[in-house]
């Protein structure tokens, strides 16, 4: 069993920065692989990025590459979000998840966070 509590959210102007931390418990946090989903108001929840559990491999969805980064620490047993260059479009509750696959489906991860609001202003 892995439990997620995300942190970091808040209100930032356009062209900001935020970073997300998302602190897991369970002594298996180091083989699951981790990642960010969003979902904004009145639209489906969408893939963020995920990184393997070796840390080796990262996905990002097309929206974010370049302006986000995923990283993990697997001895603070924690996966960071940094977030850069931030907008409007931006502005959604993040949800941390785990699971065995690298994926950017979400039934690929058996475990989430209760989410933490990001809100980008014009």
């Amino acid at each position: 069993q892995v439990q997620l509590v995300e942190s970091g959210g808040g209100l930032v102007q356009a062209g900001g920065s935020l970073r997300l931390s998302c602190a897991a418990s369970g002594r298996t946090f180091s083989s699951y692989s981790m990642g960010w989903f969003r979902q904004a108001p009145g639209k489906e929840r969408e893939f963020v990025c995920a990184v393997m559990w070796s840390g080796g491999s990262t996905a990002y969805a097309d929206s974010v590459k370049g302006r986000f980064a995923i990283s993990r620490d697997n001895a603070k047993n924690t996966v960071y979000l940094q977030m850069n260059s931030l907008k409007p479009e931006d502005t959604a509750v993040y949800f941390c998840v785990a699971g065995r696959y690298l994926s950017s489906r979400s039934p690929a991860y058996d475990y989430w966070g209760q989410g933490t609001q990001v809100t980008v202003s014009s």
